[in-house]
This record gives structure tokens, C-alpha cells and sequence, in this order.
């Protein structure tokens, strides 16, 4: 079995008042990218924010994000969100994606809103990978049926309703897909260490969970992937 590795997703749509240490500026999400490389991440997963603290796909923040994060951790693969939760419009999410000049190195499309395909075609069009996010089952059978399957950086099992849930929409997902998998909130070591017994990729970070498997608030992103890495170890 292949060797599990973590994904960092840092911030999401997090709050300061949920969690004081949800990184937001390009200068603070490059710090955490360091911390949680250090931790044992493999790449990260970002939404950029704007001076408010609200989410973007705004090309000069984007693009100033990536620029920070690749200029303080060479090397580390970089993604964004393209969720319509930062914009409902999927033409125009698609042609912010179209829009910016330091390109991360994938993007997050959830195959449950609308315009997923026209965000997938502009992404892998500017040379950015795809993660595909499945939350259904029915979303793994649209994926399958898709023109996309094996064009995809890896296949996102991300569910709120545990490890059974992810398993059934890991079934769906065709032979040579990568897969990820992760939870939210008190699920996630559930679906974490589901997904690392199961050889699937995982992902820890604020976005996700604000405490670690035992119940703990943790104190940021690092100490949530150094939590999934031992919880690997442990499932291995």
C-alpha cells in the first residue's frame, strides 16, 4: 500500500471569532504554509481573503497569496477553493479562474454546484489541475460518467456524515483515480483515519476540524496536521 500523506487546508470559511489563528492575509497563509510543511503536509489547500476577511477568487489577491506562499515554501503544491460560497455565479467564478496570472498549482470544484464542468474545462484549460469534489454518491456517478475522470489531480471524498458515508462514495470512484478523503467538525478523525486505513490520501486543518482527536482545542494548523500524521502512523 501506497505511503498516506496529508493535505493542509487552512483556513476555509473560518472566522477569527471561531478560531483567533485562522491565517487570512497572503503574509499570515504563507506562515501557516510553512508550519504545516514542517508538520508533515504535503500541499496546501487556501481561500484567499480580501482586507475585510472575506473570501475572493479577486485575481490580485489571489495571485499575491500564491506568490507568498511559493516565495516562503518552495516547492509546496498550492491550491485554491473555487466554491460558489465565495461567488454563486459559476461564470464568473470560471472567469476569475481565467483571470489570474500566478496560477496555483490546483483548484478545489464542487461537483454539487452549479457550472461544475465549465469551472473544470477553464481550470484545466489555464493548466491548473482539478480536485473533484464528491460529497454524494450521486456526485461520485456524475463524476464517473464524466469526461473528466481521468483528467483530474485526485478525486475529493469530502462527507459530513462519517466513514461510512466517504466509503460508499469511494466505491463509486473509478480504478486509477487519486483519492483524498476528509470530514468536517467532530467527524473528521473518523473519516481521517477511514480514509488513511483505506489508503486515501487525508486533510486536517481549520477549515475542517478546531480540535484535535482528543477533544482538545488545537492551537492551529500545524498541531491538526501533525494530529493527522500521528493518526496515520497509528491506521498504517
Amino acid at each position: 500500500m501506497r505511503q498516506v500523506a496529508v493535505q493542509a487546508c487552512l483556513n476555509g470559511e473560518r472566522t477569527r471569532e471561531q478560531h483567533p489563528a485562522v491565517p487570512q492575509s497572503p503574509a499570515e497563509l504563507a506562515a501557516d504554509a510553512v508550519a504545516v510543511r514542517s508538520a508533515g503536509a504535503f500541499a496546501v489547500h487556501m481561500h484567499p481573503r480580501d482586507v475585510r476577511g472575506a473570501q475572493t477568487l479577486e485575481a490580485s489577491i489571489c495571485d499575491a497569496t500564491v506568490a507568498a506562499v511559493r516565495a516562503a515554501v518552495p516547492g509546496l503544491p498550492v491550491g485554491l477553493s473555487t466554491a460558489e460560497a465565495i461567488d454563486p455565479d459559476p461564470f464568473a467564478r470560471a472567469a476569475a479562474v481565467r483571470a489570474w496570472r500566478r496560477a496555483p498549482d490546483f483548484v478545489s470544484v464542487n461537483l454539487s454546484e452549479l457550472g461544475w464542468a465549465g469551472l473544470v474545462r477553464a481550470a484545466l484549460h489555464a493548466g491548473i489541475g482539478v480536485e473533484a469534489g464528491l460529497a454524494t454518491t450521486a456526485d461520485a456517478e456524475e463524476f464517473a460518467d464524466s469526461p473528466f475522470t481521468h483528467q483530474v489531480v485526485r478525486a475529493l471524498v469530502e462527507v459530513e456524515g462519517g466513514a461510512e458515508q466517504a466509503r460508499a462514495i469511494a466505491s463509486l470512484i473509478p480504478d486509477g483515480v487519486h483519492q483524498l478523503w476528509h470530514g468536517y467538525g467532530e467527524r473528521t478523525w473518523e473519516v481521517v483515519a477511514a480514509g488513511a486505513a483505506a489508503g486515501a490520501d487525508v486533510r486536517a486543518g481549520l477549515e475542517d476540524a478546531l480540535v484535535l482527536p482528543d477533544g482538545r482545542v488545537a492551537s492551529g494548523n500545524a498541531e491538526l496536521v501533525a494530529a493527522a500524521a500521528d493518526l496515520i502512523g497509528r491506521s498504517s
